[in-house]
């Protein structure tokens, strides 16, 4: 008769430290990256937004070396330095465990202004970074704040889009001074 209890007893024992021990490994399993909770929109401000600002900024560097007038080596300089801390405001703003890519520039766009010089260097600078690249910034940002879901990132686009708003009039105005098509 006491073998029956026993046996009863071992059992239910060995059942409890399973289920104690699956409930332990569980628990100490590391936790997936919430991507899955990001609207499609915000995720593709994120992408758009930070393309655009990596490129506007990695080409104002160039611009500064490559440059040989004045005016765009200040407007590229002013470009350089807002860009990074809108750089900086869009990854603190992103949700965490969304991934924000640091630096990932249009490698077409910085191909296409990397070996050029002087003259011929600002007009396509001008023409194809400065007023385009603004423009698809301007796009990115609109955008979020129009129809993003996050607080957060929309609050980071509705702080960044006077700035960049203000770097497109003033390549607006540089490709005026310089007798360019304005876009």
């Amino acid at each position: 008769m006491i073998r029956l209890p026993l046996a009863a007893i071992t059992s239910a024992c060995m059942a409890s430290l399973m289920a104690v021990a699956t409930v332990a490994s569980a628990q100490t399993a590391p936790a997936a990256p919430d991507t899955a909770r990001i609207h499609a929109a915000d995720q593709a401000f994120i992408t758009d937004a930070t393309k655009a600002v990596a490129t506007q900024r990695d080409a104002a560097r160039i611009a500064t070396s490559r440059s040989t007038d004045r005016d765009v080596k200040a407007f590229a300089e002013r470009v350089s330095n807002d860009n990074a801390k809108i750089s900086d405001a869009l990854r603190a703003a992103s949700p965490r465990g969304v991934d924000v890519p640091k630096n990932d520039p249009d490698a077409a766009v910085l191909a296409s202004i990397n070996n050029l010089r002087g003259a011929d260097f600002d007009k396509v600078y001008i023409e194809q970074v400065a007023l385009a690249g603004d423009q698809k910034a301007l796009s990115a940002f609109q955008a979020e704040i129009a129809s993003g879901r996050d607080e957060q990132l929309k609050d980071a686009a509705k702080k960044a889009l006077p700035t960049i708003q203000e770097h497109y009039a003033m390549a607006q105005d540089l490709a005026k001074r310089k007798h360019l098509a304005a876009q």
